[in-house]
């Protein structure tokens, strides 16, 4: 399996669903509140057959678990798979904001072997496909993460969910030394943390393995790093697919 070419494939239909999910967004959103009470709208929908579909033309042997479909949700013995999440940050999406992003990270032997994320009103791609080979795509422009120059001695800057931050994160904090912490919500966050923008994120168990897959191998992909709590390594393919506890941290405070 050549990984590189297969992210490079996905490269262009995720630049199409980016504009798919903003010209359904500019012609007016179909909203429904699911069972677990979050929303979903005709652009996840969309947006996930245009993924979903081209994933399975590129790698027809391998297995996706998307949010927004039932399939593969149940089997257990998955090692390899795709986990897809066509729009992370739905209330953005739906609510004319700039944060959500499309994602779809392939896990191999159940840890996160490539990823790629956009974020259409950014008009900021990022994907990986090995260590040293995270890239964003701008402006007609690629750049390599993993070689990105990071200002040195600076404050160190975290993300957070929430801006009401829990006992046992300010410690994490503390022991890290974060000054300061700016609110986000989608998995953006994970590619401003790779591309240096930002050092960190810390965050109590919750969510779905979906958010973070992709996000999860841009960001080691770039030299960054993420464990949970206790410090160990996250894997996918879970019985109930939800997240552990989280800390990321970016290659320039390790």
């Amino acid at each position: 399996m050549n990984i590189k070419i297969i992210i490079e494939q996905l490269i262009d239909p995720f630049l199409k669903a980016g504009d798919l999910s903003i010209s359904l967004r500019e012609k007016g959103l179909k909203k429904e509140i699911k069972s677990d009470n979050t929303p979903v709208s005709n652009g996840d929908l969309e947006v996930n057959k245009l993924i979903t579909n081209k994933i399975s033309e590129v790698t027809p042997d391998i297995p996706i678990i998307s949010e927004e479909a039932s399939d593969n949700k149940d089997n257990h013995q998955l090692k390899n798979f795709w986990l897809v999440d066509p729009i992370d940050g739905t209330h953005d999406y739906i609510n004319n904001l700039e944060e959500f992003t499309i994602n779809a990270g392939l896990i191999i032997d159940n840890k996160p072997a490539a990823g790629l994320i956009y974020a259409p009103a950014k008009k900021r791609m990022f994907y990986s496909f090995d260590k040293g080979n995270a890239f964003e795509l701008t402006n007609g422009q690629t750049i390599n993460l993993s070689n990105k120059i990071i200002e040195n001695n600076r404050p160190i800057k975290f993300i957070s969910y929430s801006n009401k931050i829990k006992p046992e994160i300010k410690k994490i904090y503390q022991d890290i030394g974060v000054v300061e912490n700016v609110r986000m919500k989608s998995s953006l966050k994970f590619c401003v943390v790779a591309a240096g923008e930002y050092d960190g994120y810390v965050a109590e168990p919750r969510a779905y393995e979906w958010d973070i897959a992709a996000g999860h191998a841009i960001l080691i992909h770039s030299g960054g790093t993420i464990t949970d709590f206790n410090g160990n390594e996250i894997l996918y393919g879970k019985k109930d697919l939800k997240n552990s506890s989280l800390i990321l941290k970016s290659k320039n405070i390790l």
